[in-house]
C-alpha cells in the first residue's frame, strides 16, 4: 500500500513557474514507477510526465515536453513536477500516481494508487 498527498499547487499567472511535490508513504517507494495526471473541469484525466523506479528514465506528454520536469528522491520518498513557462491550457487538478511494476506508464489504468489531487490555476 502507498499513500499519496500532493503539494504546491496554486493561482499563477502565464509564463510563472509552480513545483508540485508528491510524498508518499511506505517503505517502497523506490519499487514503484510515478506519474503525474491532471485533469481539466469538463474533460477527461490526461497523463502528464512518468519517472522510472531509479530516476534514470522520464517521459512527457507532448504537450508539457520541454516545459515540465519530474524528479524524484527516493530517500525522501518525493516526487516533483517542475513547470515552467506556464500556459492557461495548463490549468487543472494535479494527481500524483504510482504503479506497481517497472515499465513507465502515460495511462490511467495503469497506475494502482492515487493522491487527492492539487489545483494549479494558470491566467492569462
Amino acid at each position: 500500500q502507498v499513500q499519496l498527498v500532493e503539494s504546491g499547487g496554486g493561482s499563477v499567472q502565464a509564463g510563472d513557474s509552480l513545483r508540485l511535490s508528491c510524498a508518499a508513504s511506505g517503505r517502497t517507494f523506490s519499487m514503484y514507477v510515478m506519474g503525474w495526471f491532471r485533469q481539466a473541469p469538463g474533460k477527461e484525466r490526461e497523463f502528464v510526465a512518468t519517472i522510472s523506479r531509479g530516476g534514470g528514465s522520464t517521459a512527457y506528454a507532448d504537450s508539457v515536453k520541454g516545459r515540465f520536469t519530474i524528479s524524484r528522491d527516493n530517500a525522501k520518498n518525493l516526487v516533483y513536477l517542475q513547470m515552467n513557462s506556464l500556459k492557461p491550457e495548463d490549468t487543472g487538478v494535479y494527481y500524483c500516481a504510482a504503479r506497481n511494476n517497472f515499465i513507465l506508464g502515460s495511462r490511467s489504468f495503469e497506475y494502482d494508487y492515487w493522491g487527492q489531487g492539487t489545483q494549479v490555476t494558470v491566467s492569462s
